[in-house]
């Protein structure tokens, strides 16, 4: 809309160049690497039911055979991985989901060769028709 409306107010079209940035093309992935992180943990829930598992258990060993550190040590482990699966889920089955029906917007970069008496008014157009961003190069 903005590029229309630049051409109503006499910009000619050969002035005018859009450039449409292409969207990432792979999924993200979900374990982390050295040296790219997305800042999303898998270990925070299973931490937490690792903790509440082993009190549990260590308080139910008291009356086992096993024993209070055998049986926590045995909760803490259950609850991580009942934890890292919900949320190993919760990132693959909803959050997909949530990404998909979302969609992918593409940015469009544009440049516009003008005078710089029309600087200001091609700027003005941007901003009205919520550009994220707008520079003047002399």
């Amino acid at each position: 809309m903005a590029v229309l409306t630049l051409e109503k107010r006499g910009i000619p079209k050969e002035n005018i160049f859009a450039v449409p940035l292409d969207n990432r093309a792979e999924d993200r992935k979900i374990f982390d690497t050295l040296h790219r992180s997305d800042g999303i943990t898998l270990i925070d829930i299973g931490m937490g039911l690792a903790t509440a598992f082993a009190v549990i258990g260590a308080s139910i060993g008291f009356k086992l055979a096993w024993g209070p550190i055998y049986c926590g040590l045995i909760g803490a482990v259950s609850g991580f991985v009942l934890g890292f699966a919900i949320r190993l889920f919760m990132e693959l089955v909803v959050k997909k989901n949530k990404r998909v029906l979302g969609g992918k917007h593409a940015e469009v970069i544009l440049i516009v060769d003008c005078d710089a008496s029309q600087a200001e008014f091609i700027e003005d157009v941007l901003w009205s028709h919520f550009a994220l961003g707008v520079a003047k190069v002399k």
